[in-house]
Parts: structure tokens; sequence; C-alpha cells
């Protein structure tokens, strides 16, 4: 390093007279004082923005909540049938309870309330069974079904395959009641008022 001062040089003599124009060299704008605060405002801001859109995205994407909600289902009207008293149908009478002789009973029931003898065969289940049903195998046979359910005082009534056939031919018209533990000495005794 020189030992010898620097020579003068242009930037040494300023004009006194302090016109802008007639100076030399760089200058720098004075750094403003709000624009740290501003810079930070706008990140706390933004980063609030995208930890609520996060959230948001979050709750949609598990389900939590829904932008299009799915339309509610509309209940379905069940249509059943006027209780038709039809003694055209074979009727099985089929005792699913271990008190014996209410099938012969529920079928001497049906002659005397119009079926013919020969129509009406009373018979033995294989299992017990809760509730006296009546039950049917073509939709068309609901009225009627309805109608055997009234004959014998009161039954559920049910649309069923599992008793097709029972007549021999399934071309006829059949209805079958499965007498339930409900209408046994028992059942009676603990279902009535």
């Amino acid at each position: 390093m020189p030992k010898t001062p620097p020579q003068k040089d242009r930037f040494d003599d300023l004009p006194v007279s302090g016109d802008a124009a007639s100076r030399i060299g760089a200058h720098r704008a004075e750094n403003p004082r709000m624009r740290g605060g501003l810079v930070l405002l706008w990140s706390v801001l933004a980063t609030l923005a995208l930890v609520a859109i996060g959230i948001f995205g979050t709750l949609i994407a598990t389900g939590r909540v829904t932008l299009f909600p799915a339309p509610s289902p509309t209940a379905a009207v069940v249509v059943t049938a006027e209780p038709v008293l039809d003694t055209a149908y074979k009727v099985t009478v089929l005792n699913a309870t271990s008190q014996s002789g209410l099938a012969g009973a529920m079928a001497d029931e049906l002659v005397a309330a119009g079926w013919a003898a020969d129509d009406v065969t009373a018979g033995e289940a294989g299992s017990e069974f809760a509730t006296t049903t009546v039950f049917y195998s073509d939709a068309a046979d609901d009225g009627a079904a309805r109608g055997l359910a009234q004959a014998i005082g009161g039954a559920a009534v049910e649309l069923s395959d599992a008793y097709t056939g029972l007549a021999g031919d399934e071309s006829v018209k059949q209805l079958v009641v499965v007498i339930g533990t409900d209408r046994t000495d028992a059942g009676a005794a603990t279902t009535a008022p």
C-alpha cells in the first residue's frame, strides 16, 4: 500500500451551491421506512390464506365437507292391494310351533270361512316361527293374501318363493299360512293386553 495520500479526484470538489444537476457520482435513494413492515404483513396474510386453503382442502378430501351434496333419496311408496277374500286359492297351513293341533284347527276355520275342504291342507313345519305369516309367490296374489290374513284374525303378509309348488303344480294359485308362536296358548297369553 502506498504511504502517500491519494491524489484529489473530481469527487473531492463538490459545488457549494447544492445544485443537484451539478453533482457528480452515484446517488442512492433513501430506504423507505415501512417497506419491511409491508412485506411482513403480506407474508403473514399469504401464510394464513394457504393454511386456510389446506385445512378446507383436507376436509373436502376426507369427506367431512361436501361442496355438492348428493340429493336425498325420496321415500318409496309401497302400494298394497286391498284385501280380497278369494276362496279359489288353495291354502296350505303349516304349524311352526311346538303346540300340536293348530294347523288342523286353522284349516277348519278356513273351511268355515268358505274354502272347499279339498283346497285346504294342514301340516307341520320343520322349525319354529315367531309370527304367523301368509306367504304368496306372485305380486298379483297380494290382495288374496291380505284377505286370507284378515280371515284368520290377522297375520303378516309376505311375498316369497319359499313355499312355491307345495300344491304339486306351480300353476295352481296357492297361499301358505305358517302359524307362529304368537298363536300358541303361551304366545297368546303373553301378547294379550
